[in-house]
C-alpha cells in the first residue's frame, strides 16, 4: 500500500469526479480495493463495468463500514444531510472526505461533531459539464488547486494522509475557511455557470421565436455556454447552499453589464474602450 495507509477506498457518487479519483486512485496504486456506492442503481453497476470500482455496495452505510477512506461525491444538498450520520458511524481510524462545490452549509451541519476530527473537506478545482460514470477520465487532478477548507478542524494524521494523497495524483493543495472558500467558489465557478444558463436561455429563446438560428453560431458562443450542459441536479443545490456569496457575485457582474450597456447605449467609445481595457 505504498504510504497511504487506506487499503479500502470507499467512493459515494462514482461520477465524473469520483469515478476520475477512482482511476487516479488504481492508476498511483494508491488502494489496494476501490468500493463504490451511488444513488442510481445502474451508474454503480456501470462504474462496475467501467472497471473504476472493484464492487459496488447496496447502501452507503455498507460502503461506510467498509471504507478505512469514504470520500462523499454526491450533490451538496445529499451530502449535508448524510454527513453528520456518517460521523456517527466513523472509526477513529477512519477518514472521510468530501469534494462538493459549497462548504459553509457543510461545516455548520458538522459543527461540534465529537467526530469532527475524522472529516476533512475537501473541493478539487476541476471538472467539465459532463456526468456520470462515463464522464470519468484519466489525471483530471494534475496541476489543478484542491482546497483544503478549515484543515484546522481535521484530525493531523486524516490530513496528512488526504494531503499526501491529492499530491500524488498530481494535484495542487490550498487552504482556507469555509466562509472564504464559498466567496471564491461563487465568483470563480458558481457565478460563471449562472451566467451560462443564462446565456444559454437567452439565445435558445431567440431560436424560439425564430429571431436567430443557432446552427451558424461560431466557437465564442459555444465555449461561453459549454458548461449549461452541466447537470441541474449538481448545479441547483449549489446555487441555493450558496445564496449569500453567489447573489454578490451576480450583482457584482450586473453591474459591469449596465456600465457596458450604458456606453453601448450613449455611443462612448472611450467609455467602452476603458470598460474593455
Amino acid at each position: 500500500m505504498n504510504d497511504l495507509p487506506f487499503p479500502t477506498v470507499g467512493i459515494a457518487g462514482i461520477g465524473l469526479i469520483g469515478g476520475s479519483l477512482a482511476k487516479d486512485l488504481r492508476a498511483f496504486g494508491l488502494a489496494g480495493r476501490i468500493l463504490g456506492w451511488n444513488r442510481t442503481a445502474a451508474h454503480a453497476e456501470r462504474a462496475v463495468e467501467l472497471g473504476l470500482v472493484d464492487a459496488a455496495l447496496p447502501t452507503l452505510g455498507e460502503l461506510a463500514a467498509q471504507s478505512d477512506l469514504l470520500v462523499l461525491a454526491m450533490p451538496v444538498d445529499v451530502l449535508a444531510e448524510r454527513l453528520p450520520a456518517l460521523l456517527d458511524a466513523a472509526r477513529p481510524d477512519q477518514t472521510l472526505i468530501d469534494v462538493g462545490s459549497t462548504k459553509r452549509a457543510l461545516a455548520e451541519a458538522v459543527a461540534g461533531h465529537p467526530n469532527r476530527a475524522r472529516y476533512v473537506a475537501c473541493h478539487p478545482m476541476a471538472g467539465t459539464e459532463r456526468s456520470g460514470p462515463d464522464a470519468a477520465v484519466d489525471n483530471l487532478f494534475r496541476n489543478r488547486f484542491t482546497l483544503i477548507i478549515d484543515p484546522w478542524l481535521s484530525a493531523p494524521d486524516a490530513l496528512s494522509r488526504v494531503r499526501a494523497l491529492w499530491e500524488r495524483i498530481g494535484a495542487v493543495l490550498a487552504e482556507m475557511s469555509a466562509e472564504e472558500h464559498d466567496r471564491t467558489a461563487a465568483l470563480l465557478s458558481h457565478m460563471p455557470h449562472v451566467l451560462a444558463y443564462a446565456l444559454a436561455r437567452t439565445i435558445k429563446e431567440a431560436e424560439r421565436n425564430q429571431a436567430l438560428n443557432a446552427r451558424f453560431a461560431g466557437g465564442g458562443l459555444a465555449s461561453m455556454t459549454r458548461i449549461a450542459h452541466s447537470p441541474i441536479s449538481m448545479w441547483q443545490p449549489i446555487f441555493r447552499q450558496n445564496k449569500g456569496p453567489l447573489l454578490e457575485a451576480v450583482d457584482a457582474f450586473a453591474d459591469h453589464l449596465a456600465a457596458f450597456r450604458r456606453a453601448i447605449a450613449e455611443d462612448d467609445g472611450d467609455a467602452l474602450a476603458e470598460l474593455m481595457r
